[in-house]
């Protein structure tokens, strides 16, 4: 792990981390949030820090759906949390080849930039080791939340719950 720092900001994954993941969701009338996301959204604005999100829309460079559905479900999603301070979206396909899709770094590093902050600066909570990678990539810091599809990896940092991801991140303890 490495030294406790304060964050500048938070930055989330939106499916399966603030919510429920929908495959390739094109409806905003299927957002629904994880069970105490508002809770954690809203911690970490109360700690006075911006929030934003990075999140792979594969969906649109496989032609699943199009940008103006994932920008109506980002839209639901901003509704839900009373807005973000920063939105990135990978809409490639996987083997786009692009340095945006998760794992790679371009999503925190985007970010960060927008939020006018050092990407070592951020912390980026999310359901998968790919979010992890992404922030370890761009110089951030990381929190895992597994969920029953992503199981827990010992080599990252993990959180049992959004909360408790959160709680680790405004505390310095994420790695």
């Amino acid at each position: 792990m490495s030294a406790h720092r304060l964050p500048l900001a938070v930055l989330f994954d939106r499916d399966g981390t603030l919510v429920v993941d929908v495959p390739y969701n094109g409806d905003p009338e299927l957002v629904v949030p994880v069970p105490g996301a508002r809770e954690a959204v809203d911690l970490v604005r109360a700690a006075g820090l911006p929030v934003g999100v990075v999140t792979n829309q594969s969906g649109i460079g496989r032609g699943i759906v199009t940008e103006a559905q994932v920008a109506a479900v980002n839209a639901a999603v901003d509704a839900l949390f009373g807005g973000f301070d920063v939105w990135r979206i990978c809409p490639h396909a996987p083997d786009a080849g692009c340095d945006c899709r998760k794992p790679a770094p371009g999503l925190v590093l985007l970010a960060a930039a927008a939020l006018g902050i050092p990407p070592e600066a951020a912390v980026v909570i999310g359901d998968s080791s790919t979010d992890v990678g992404a922030a370890h990539a761009a110089g951030a810091r990381g929190v895992l939340v597994p969920t029953e599809r992503t199981p827990p990896s010992p080599d990252l940092v993990t959180a049992p719950d959004l909360l408790a991801a959160v709680r680790l991140a405004l505390a310095g303890g994420a790695g």
